[in-house]
C-alpha cells in the first residue's frame, strides 16, 4: 500500500472512531432520565451538624456504626436526595446494599420520610470522595 493510501485509511479510521460516540439528536427526550445523578464527586469529610444529629439517631436505633452523617434534600423530580458520610472505606456492592437498605428503612420508619417515588443516594467515604451514587427513582 502506498503512503497516501495508508494515510487516508488511517484518517478515515480515526474519524470513524471519534464519531462513533456522537448522536444526531443531542437533546434528551422527556421520557428519559439522565443515567447519572447530578451532584458532587467529593465533599468535605465533616458532615453538617444536622446530618451528624440524624446519624446519631440512626446509630442509636441499631444503624451501621461507621455512618457519621445523613442528610436529605429535595432532588430532581421531587424525590429525596440522600447524602451519607461514612468512616468505612469499603466500596464493595454487598456492604453498600446493606447500608442503603438500613438507612432507607430507618428514614421511612423513624423519620417518616416518604420514599414512595424512590430516592437518590450519594455515599462519601472517609476521605470525602464519592464511594457510591444510586438512582433508585421509580
Amino acid at each position: 500500500m502506498n503512503h497516501l493510501a495508508r494515510l487516508m485509511a488511517l484518517t478515515c479510521l480515526g474519524c470513524a472512531t471519534l464519531l462513533s460516540g456522537c448522536t444526531v439528536d443531542s437533546t434528551p427526550s422527556p421520557d428519559r432520565r439522565p443515567s447519572a445523578t447530578p451532584g458532587p464527586t467529593a465533599t468535605t469529610t465533616v458532615a453538617p451538624d444536622a446530618a451528624v444529629q440524624l446519624a446519631d439517631r440512626y446509630r442509636r436505633s441499631g444503624g451501621t456504626s461507621d455512618v457519621y452523617g445523613i442528610q436529605w434534600s429535595s432532588g430532581p423530580d421531587g424525590v429525596p436526595l440522600l447524602t451519607v458520610w461514612t468512616h468505612s472505606s469499603d466500596e464493595d456492592a454487598k456492604p453498600f446494599d446493606d447500608l442503603k437498605v438500613s438507612i432507607t428503612r430507618y428514614l421511612e420508619r423513624k423519620e417518616r420520610l416518604s420514599l414512595e417515588h424512590g430516592y437518590l443516594m450519594d455515599v462519601f467515604g472517609p476521605d470525602g470522595s464519592l464511594q457510591h451514587r444510586l438512582d433508585a427513582r421509580r
